[in-house]
């Protein structure tokens, strides 16, 4: 495993603050949407298979803020266990944040029974206190949540499957383990970027290419949507920005 220095660490945070130039979708097509595409796509998964973003189950409850982009950190909360009382359900998580380079997204993973999972209002205001302190800048995770009215003044961006207002015991299982979020599995450390279309992940040796390539993409989209609205609806016209055309020269009867 790479060791990495301050510089390193300083290079990804410049690196994370320009991917926030570019929506969740451009980083999926980045990261593996179109295979085919050598030049700006990086097939780091199989674009259905891979288990690289979130499925449409994952709501963002805070979509004025924008995108968010960090490291990961995971963790898995489930019914308490008499046999089994080796973590503290706040410090340990809240240590894994501190161990982790920032800015952190923590992925969590509800691992309760269905009915359990679909009442369980898990994080509330104080544990997102204790985690933003920590340097966590959103929050992720497989079931519902509470108190979004008092988290949203936080800043920290929250993204969810739904609301509700109460919980039981529950007790933390595993910090730091690899998770699968609405679809996305997740490693430690590697990167998450999020807004109101979903989340993806993608490996951090591959920050900088990403952003390279995000920068390619939202170049040649530009190109293709300005030659689009020239098409005036033209079939061909319409067909021809499809097969990389973007100039029509319109003394050629041959591309009316």
């Amino acid at each position: 495993m790479k060791n990495y220095s301050e510089e390193d660490l300083a290079r990804e945070r410049e690196l994370m603050e320009e991917l926030k130039q570019f929506d969740t979708p451009t980083i999926t097509n980045v990261v593996a949407t179109y295979p085919n595409d050598k030049t700006n796509c990086l097939g780091l998964y199989h674009p259905w298979d891979g288990e690289w973003y979130t499925d449409q189950t994952l709501k963002c409850m805070y979509p004025e803020l924008g995108r968010v982009v960090g490291y990961a950190v995971t963790c898995v909360y489930g019914l308490p266990d008499p046999d089994y009382k080796r973590h503290a359900n706040i410090a340990d998580v809240v240590e894994a944040i501190n161990n982790s380079p920032k800015p952190v997204i923590l992925a969590v993973k509800q691992n309760f029974p269905e009915r359990i999972k679909n009442i369980n209002g898990l994080l509330g205001g104080n544990m997102m206190t204790a985690f933003q302190a920590a340097g966590c800048v959103g929050v992720l995770t497989d079931g519902p949540s509470r108190d979004v009215d008092e988290i949203r003044p936080f800043g920290i961006q929250y993204m969810l499957t739904g609301v509700t207002p109460g919980h039981g015991a529950f007790a933390l299982q595993a910090t730091n383990v690899p998770v699968n979020i609405c679809g996305m599995s997740v490693q430690p450390t590697e990167i998450i970027h999020m807004d109101e279309n979903g989340a993806v992940k993608f490996p951090r040796e591959y920050l900088e290419e990403v952003v390279i390539r995000a920068k390619r993409v939202i170049e040649k989209e530009a190109k293709m949507q300005a030659a689009l609205r020239k098409t005036g609806g033209d079939l061909e016209k319409v067909k021809m920005v499809f097969a990389g055309v973007y100039e029509f020269d319109e003394k050629k009867p041959e591309q009316k």
